[in-house]
């Protein structure tokens, strides 16, 4: 009794609050150390997309902007986790991105501008650019940007309703209803999706030929549906699962027919599965770039993957800020998407597996 009655208590609250930081601090520095080189491609983009000028080879603002950024990344780590409340926490925050924008208008400010984005603006910028430099004659004739835009839209969005359609009837139809080869069709989903898609170009190719789909927008979404059909029937499939039999048949004996109890019960059960499925098909969509490559060929069926390539190909080396541009510009949508909707992809992992 006596010795438990000397334990120093306060001092093991201190210990297990140094413990505690002492894991956050490692985690977030871990955290920083894995991510910084996906995250500086992406920095330097925007960097370059907003500060470079034509015929200027000049990196200077480049390291200028990571002497801010980066400092500030170690600053808000920091904040995180030596923070002792949530008030000290957000004044932290406050305090180290009023400094950081304030050092990066300083040592970045002058030298940003949106002469790169000319192309937002400027159908024949490549004609521009190039007359920048002294060159005339250039091998591609682009198109105009918000047509390439359009054209990805168009075939992201096709695609994007197709399979949610066709996956929610597959998926449902395959969980709720036996019959034979139904195991052996769950398998062959699971093939169809890790097969190779790059060793089918050439019959592919043919075969759009033959039926007259070759360089349309049409057989780019075909083809898209197909390969994207078995991931998103087995996705769907693991969130039908996931509802209880009792729900459906507690609407079949007030009266409901099949059909009722599919779209006004079990629907909405699945309704993060259904996004989840949207957004990661749209995105797919959106930054195709092997089919279109090899199935468009007219520039006026151009996407935007298509749109950055000709653009990489055709102006780089003449003005590398436009090209910077050009994948800021194609970058935003699907961030933004992926953004939105990230707690429904999350929600797509855990439904799918646990089905």
């Amino acid at each position: 009794m006596a010795a438990r009655a000397t334990v120093d208590w306060d001092a093991l609250a201190a210990r297990a609050r140094v413990a505690r930081r002492t894991k956050a601090v490692v985690l977030y520095a871990f955290l920083m150390a894995v991510s910084l080189p996906i995250i500086l491609p992406y920095f330097w983009l925007v960097t370059i997309a907003f500060s470079a000028k034509t015929g200027v080879a000049d990196t200077a603002v480049l390291w200028r902007s990571m002497a801010v950024v980066i400092p500030a990344v170690v600053a808000f780590w920091l904040t995180a986790a030596l923070a002792q409340s949530r008030r000290q926490l957000w004044i932290g925050f406050a305090a180290v991105a009023a400094i950081a924008l304030v050092a990066f208008a300083l040592l970045v400010g002058p030298d940003l501008h949106l002469g790169n984005f000319i192309f937002l603006w400027e159908p024949d910028f490549a004609s521009v650019v190039r007359s920048r430099i002294g060159e005339v004659k250039g091998a591609v004739q682009f198109p105009n940007v918000w047509h390439a835009f359009g054209n990805s839209i168009l075939i992201a969005g096709a695609q994007t309703a197709i399979v949610v359609t066709v996956a929610s009837l597959a998926a449902y139809y395959l969980s709720r209803f036996q019959f034979p080869g139904r195991s052996s069709m769950l398998r062959s989903l699971l093939v169809l999706h890790a097969f190779p898609v790059l060793t089918l170009i050439v019959p592919m190719f043919l075969m759009l030929y033959w039926i007259g789909l070759l360089d349309t927008l049409s057989g780019v979404i075909i083809v898209l549906v197909a390969f994207e059909l078995p991931f998103a029937i087995f996705i769907m499939k693991g969130f039908f699962d996931a509802v209880p039999w009792d729900i459906e048949m507690s609407a079949l004996t007030d009266g409901a027919s099949r059909r009722q109890a599919f779209v006004s019960v079990v629907l909405p059960q699945v309704r993060n599965g259904i996004l989840a499925i949207a957004v990661f098909t749209f995105i797919r969509g959106w930054e195709e770039y092997i089919f279109v490559f090899t199935f468009l060929i007219r520039n006026s069926n151009w996407t935007m993957s298509l749109y950055m390539y000709w653009v990489r190909d055709d102006v780089m080396g003449v003005d590398y800020g436009v090209v910077s541009a050009v994948g800021v510009f194609y970058l935003v949508p699907s961030l933004i998407l992926y953004m939105a909707a990230q707690r429904y992809l999350m929600q797509m992992s855990i439904g799918g597996v646990k089905g």
